[in-house]
């Protein structure tokens, strides 16, 4: 009797009318083979799929966000020529030569950035002139010399600086954010003024009856926003809404 290819050399013993089912030689090793050269004609199916997606989909993306774009209707040479008659605007290249140690370096700093990268709006209709805002600056936190360091950059900025000592007892260690701008009710444009200086400054009233206006530097005080982000801030805080004339 032949024996079965597959069966040479091999003893077995056939029972019933049929034969076992026997494989092919290698027949396993190319099923193995046709599925991987399935899975990788199904990945390369799907790669370039994904690229004819992402080309057409972001050109019409791209499209879409530039006829979305906000336009401003004054040109970047305009402002700066409004800026440079701002008195809001003095002392922006001082603040980055500044060169104090601790918070007042990285102020001078972010003010040196500002003043190359941002541009400085003209102040908002019936905001004061910084020459004309008397600012107290007093320290809240540990830090010794910060009231003297941010003091200094405020004059540069073109405010005038009145009284600059350690916080009031019941102030000493009380402000856990950034900063407390106090002022009397007939003083709110000023202290809105002085605020724009710091983010997240608040703002209260006392009962003095002078225009002077207290900065009183808490513990979340890091730098002063240099002119260009303060700018920003104040017409901000005057206008939140959109300027008129703005295509958005």
């Amino acid at each position: 009797m032949l024996t079965p290819p597959g069966l040479k050399g091999k003893q077995y013993r056939i029972s019933g009318k049929a034969y076992p089912r026997l494989s092919r030689p290698g027949q396993k090793r190319r099923r193995v083979f046709q599925v991987l050269g399935a899975v990788v004609a199904l990945a390369v199916i799907g790669w370039g799929t994904v690229q004819l997606v992402a080309q057409f989909g972001g050109k019409k993306k791209s499209a879409t966000a530039a006829a979305g774009h906000c336009v401003r209707p004054a040109t970047a040479a305009g402002d700066a020529a409004k800026a440079s008659a701002s008195p809001h605007a003095s002392g922006a290249a001082a603040s980055g030569a500044a060169g104090a140690p601790g918070a007042s370096a990285s102020a001078g700093a972010s003010g040196a950035a500002g003043s190359a990268g941002g541009v400085v709006l003209p102040l908002p209709s019936g905001m004061p002139q910084p020459a004309t805002v008397t600012v107290n600056v007093y320290n809240a936190t540990g830090h010794a010399g910060l009231a003297g360091q941010t003091a200094s950059l405020l004059r540069q900025r073109g405010f005038k600086i009145g009284k600059i000592a350690n916080a009031p007892a019941t102030l000493e260690g009380k402000i856990t954010g950034a900063a407390q701008v106090t002022g009397a009710n007939g003083s709110k444009a000023a202290m809105t003024l002085v605020g724009s200086e710091v983010t997240g400054a608040t703002t209260t009233t006392d009962t003095r009856t002078d225009g002077s206006v207290d900065l009183v530097i808490g513990n979340g005080f890091t730098a002063l926003l240099s002119p260009a982000q303060a700018s920003q801030a104040l017409a901000l805080a005057v206008s939140p809404s959109p300027t008129a004339g703005a295509h958005c």
